[in-house]
């Protein structure tokens, strides 16, 4: 197995206003990871989807919402990376709000260890909203493309 030496980069987040299918959307993007090395260290693309149930125009989530399901964001983010801050086993990407949805996005290092955590929330029934998720292999980071398309004109 090839070892890699890895800086864990601060996060360095930025907002983002988009307008997808018609709905507006808005979120916050880890500018950090634009120009992160070595990808294939964090070779897996965790998202994981929320539904709003409690909704204001355009199928943004009410404040009542928001105060519910931000808690739950944060600790799931807490988890997902793990105890040791200079040996996460996730990166935040992004955190989306848009059309009824919270999306949430990590670069997973250890697959096993992330879906470990989110299969022990479910089993404990430990979320405010359904969700779900998903985990693929993206060692050359395709799937972020979207999200840090735009970090050095947002700089």
């Amino acid at each position: 197995m090839k070892e890699y030496r890895v800086a864990i980069p601060q996060e360095d987040l930025y907002l983002i206003d988009f307008s997808q299918e018609g709905h507006p959307g808005v979120g916050v993007v880890n500018a950090a990871l634009h120009n992160f090395e070595p990808k294939v260290v964090f070779g897996w693309h965790l998202t994981l989807m929320i539904e709003f149930a409690d909704l204001i125009d355009n199928g943004m989530p009410s404040k009542e919402e928001r105060e519910l399901v931000d808690p739950f964001c944060d600790r799931v983010d807490s988890l997902i990376k793990g105890t040791d801050g200079n040996r996460p086993n996730a990166l935040f990407l992004a955190r989306l709000t848009w059309n009824e949805t919270r999306e949430l996005i990590w670069r997973v290092h250890d697959p096993e260890a992330a879906d470990a955590v989110l299969q022990k929330i479910i089993e404990e029934h430990q979320f405010p909203r359904p969700f779900n998720y998903e985990m693929d292999h993206d060692p050359e980071w395709e799937k972020t493309k979207w999200h840090l398309k735009d970090v050095e004109s947002n700089r």
